[in-house]
């Protein structure tokens, strides 16, 4: 058992970074150099994203005591390109991050990112990631233009997901809609991320597409960003609007407490509070947001918290391996 595996009670010992090695970060980027390359054309290429390396990556994972990082792509993903670039641009990526896994045993696994542009193109990746390259899901980004996950023209990706009972991990972006709506001193990355995540987390409710795709496993990133905020917006508007009521048959809270969700830039007592009183322990999980913020910076949060020792093992590592229990045997 893991040193600090104690409940946190009188004359026992608190949980620190240092008592575990076998965390697993379920929220962890990845930049390819043919990636980086193509970004660096688009000028979006900042130096955070320019200076990534494989060896800092592991570091970081070290201090924190991370056995394993599910590597994904941030935005904007391929979301920049046109559709035939788009489809080369993530076939070479995800090829490029198998072999990087495949080079490092355990310590990595892999959400393949899609050529959202086309949506046969989006599931002719789906089946060469998944059965092929075998990657442990999907990520994809919040919104897509001004079309968030639940719309009809992304049914057929949610559906075959579904079909295989894939782990779809999501990281938000700025819309189209929404973009430079500040002043230029605040990205988006402040409010609008965690807007948009909420945005698409009740599009995917009241679309009908967390019913139609109960076998679907969605991670939503940072919290669900102002969900549990505004939850009870949510959990109302069906009896307000009957309509949407046939929508989600199991009810909206059936829906948002099914979902997981990770930690990345939330691991502070408001976020933490707002989350644990939304969904169980049993729906948290570990995100960093590498190299966007440390792995230190997240586990630290998590154990100044409070969470007893056994919370922190499901959240840090448990929870994840339900969701990928394939890495039971590398950890």
């Amino acid at each position: 058992m893991a040193a600090g595996a104690s409940t946190l009670i009188p004359g026992c010992a608190t949980p620190t970074v240092a008592s575990r090695t076998d965390r697993i970060d379920i929220h962890h980027h990845v930049f390819s150099p043919a990636y980086v390359a193509e970004l660096a054309k688009a000028n979006q290429a900042p130096p955070i994203v320019r200076n990534w390396s494989v060896a800092k990556t592991l570091d970081d994972m070290d201090k924190a005591g991370i056995a394993t990082s599910m590597l994904s792509v941030t935005t904007p993903q391929v979301s920049f390109t046109d559709a035939a670039n788009a489809k080369r641009m993530a076939r070479e990526s995800n090829e490029w991050v198998t072999k990087l896994t495949q080079s490092n045993k355990g310590r990595f696994g892999n959400f393949a990112m899609l050529p959202m542009q086309n949506t046969d193109e989006a599931l002719r990746e789906i089946e060469y990631a998944l059965d092929v390259l075998k990657a442990d899901g999907i990520g994809l980004l919040t919104s897509y233009g001004d079309k968030w996950l639940g719309h009809a023209s992304f049914a057929p990706i949610m559906d075959e997901l579904n079909r295989r009972k894939a782990v779809l991990y999501t990281h938000p972006t700025a819309a189209n809609c929404c973009r430079n709506i500040l002043t230029p001193e605040i990205p988006a990355t402040v409010i609008e991320f965690g807007t948009d995540t909420t945005r698409t987390i009740t599009d995917i409710v009241f679309s009908g597409t967390a019913a139609r795709c109960p076998d679907l496993k969605f991670i939503f990133s940072h919290a669900g960003g102002s969900l549990p905020f505004l939850v009870e917006r949510l959990v109302k508007l069906p009896i307000q609007d009957p309509k949407l009521a046939p929508r989600v048959p199991r009810g909206v809270l059936f829906e948002l407490k099914r979902f997981f969700y990770d930690t990345a830039w939330t691991a502070h007592p408001g976020a933490l509070a707002s989350l644990t009183k939304l969904v169980d322990v049993s729906q948290i999980l570990l995100g960093s947001d590498y190299p966007y913020r440390t792995g230190f910076d997240n586990v630290t949060g998590l154990i100044d918290y409070g969470f007893s020792a056994n919370d922190l093992r499901a959240i840090e590592r448990d929870n994840a391996l339900r969701l990928l229990p394939q890495f039971n045997s590398t950890i």
